[in-house]
């Protein structure tokens, strides 16, 4: 478990350096007193464990910048190793334009997972409007409760090196562009031969399954199989697919390889946890896959992350409890 006395903890990511696992979480001082306010104030922090159960945290990695595209807060991404280096992609939002609806994604470097740079002072890749709703094309409400249905969605990048060896790939947090609210989410592609220049490419799973966001992305093989993770709050699922859901935020729909794609609406929600809710899947130096997380349970102010619960995969595919 890793829960901080003066800070808030939910989001999280992994990567693994050959013998230990270093979560990336999102945190913010609880000192705020109103949880809701915490992802305006985020910030990486960063931990380590063997054994995904005891964290050690150490130096925080990553803050909002004095100036630009990710100076307000920073929220969910992944981290890779480049062969040189470590890279990490993050979510970004800043103090201009739409605030937290307008965002962005970002790139950090770093040789010992410890210190990050920026890798520029620009995002490292803009939303394609002619696959994805953008605040141009979607613009919608100025406030109120309708808000969220106009965000640029474009967020919680994971970074996926080609199965191939032909580059890289980054699956991004998307709404398609002409889908309806709460029906439109997707997981939007792009492409690279180096991490740097990126091609965005359209969307690899339809639009229509009942899913407005699919948030916090994982696509990888358990036990031999791959399979696509994600979260999605009830609130923001079509009715009929709320009922199906039954509360849940985390499922998974099998999968024909790391790249997809997706049938969406082959998608079941993960019941043996219905509130876990941005969780890393992990494969432990033992074999052994677990699952752990916050749970947005409508008690915000208890946000920690729980300690990790076996997991494989059934018959069919999909994320069981070991």
């Amino acid at each position: 478990m890793l829960r901080l006395d003066d800070r808030w903890v939910w989001d999280a990511w992994t990567v693994d350096d050959g013998g230990r696992t270093h979560l990336f979480y999102l945190q913010a001082p609880r000192s705020l007193g109103d949880p809701s306010l915490r992802h305006v104030n985020a910030t990486v922090g960063h931990a380590v464990s063997t054994d995904c159960v005891a964290w050690e945290v150490v130096e925080d990695a990553l803050t909002p910048s004095d100036s630009g595209f990710d100076d307000l807060a920073i929220w969910t991404g992944s981290t890779v190793h480049d062969g040189e280096r470590w890279r990490m992609f993050y979510t970004a939002v800043s103090r201009a334009g739409h605030h937290i609806y307008d965002q962005r994604i970002g790139s950090a470097v770093s040789d010992d997972l410890v210190h990050w740079t920026r890798a520029s002072s620009e995002p490292a890749l803009r939303i394609d409007p002619r696959h994805y709703k953008t605040l141009a094309s979607h613009p919608g409400p100025t406030e109120g409760p309708d808000l969220e249905g106009s965000s640029e969605t474009w967020r919680d990048p994971l970074v996926l090196r080609d199965p191939e060896g032909d580059g890289w790939h980054l699956l991004i947090t998307a709404r398609a562009r002409d889908a309806a609210k709460n029906d439109d989410g997707v997981v939007a592609h792009a492409w690279s031969s180096d991490l740097d220049s990126w091609e965005v490419r359209g969307p690899l799973c339809e639009p229509g399954a009942g899913f407005g966001q699919l948030e916090v992305l994982r696509s990888l093989v358990i036990d031999g199989r791959p399979v696509l993770v994600f979260t999605c709050h009830p609130e923001e699922m079509t009715p009929a697919r709320r009922a199906d859901a039954d509360g849940c935020c985390t499922w998974s729909v099998p999968s024909p390889g790391l790249l997809g794609p997706w049938d969406l609406s082959r998608a079941r929600p993960f019941r043996a946890d219905p509130t876990l809710f941005a969780a890393p899947v992990v494969t432990r130096p033992d074999g052994s896959t677990v699952i752990f997380g916050f749970h947005h349970d409508g008690r915000d102010g208890s946000l920690w992350i729980g300690d990790p619960m076996p997991v494989t995969l059934d018959a069919a595919g999909y994320l069981v409890p070991a």
